[in-house]
């Protein structure tokens, strides 16, 4: 059973190619956009700033098909296996993961 409690209604979705192994991006999971993705078997996240639900690929074309779900120990995030249909990225990038981390922080923040 999945915990949406300790988010808020939210949990941490990470999506990674199924054949590849890379990770492609990380979105947000409410019950409603779990159950959709179940039941279409294409990826549907959570938008938190606009809050309402996204089919990924709805404007690009580019679905995440759901190869297999996988649930970590806390039962509060989940990792899907897909067969990405096109770039994952918004940018056209493959995977949102493409920069290099140079250490900096925001203006303001610090460790």
């Amino acid at each position: 059973m999945v915990d949406f409690d300790k988010g808020r209604g939210l949990i941490p979705v990470v999506i990674q190619d199924d054949d590849t192994d890379e990770v492609l991006m990380l979105g947000h999971m409410n019950a409603e956009a779990l159950e959709r993705t179940l039941e279409s078997r294409q990826v549907w996240f959570y938008s938190r700033s606009r809050r309402e639900l996204w089919h990924k690929g709805e404007t690009s074309g580019n679905y995440l098909n759901v190869r297999r779900i996988l649930i970590d120990c806390d039962d509060d995030t989940l990792l899907i296996r897909v067969q990405p249909l096109g770039p994952a990225c918004h940018t056209g990038e493959r995977t949102c993961f493409h920069r290099e981390f140079d250490g900096r922080l925001l203006e303001g923040q610090t460790l």
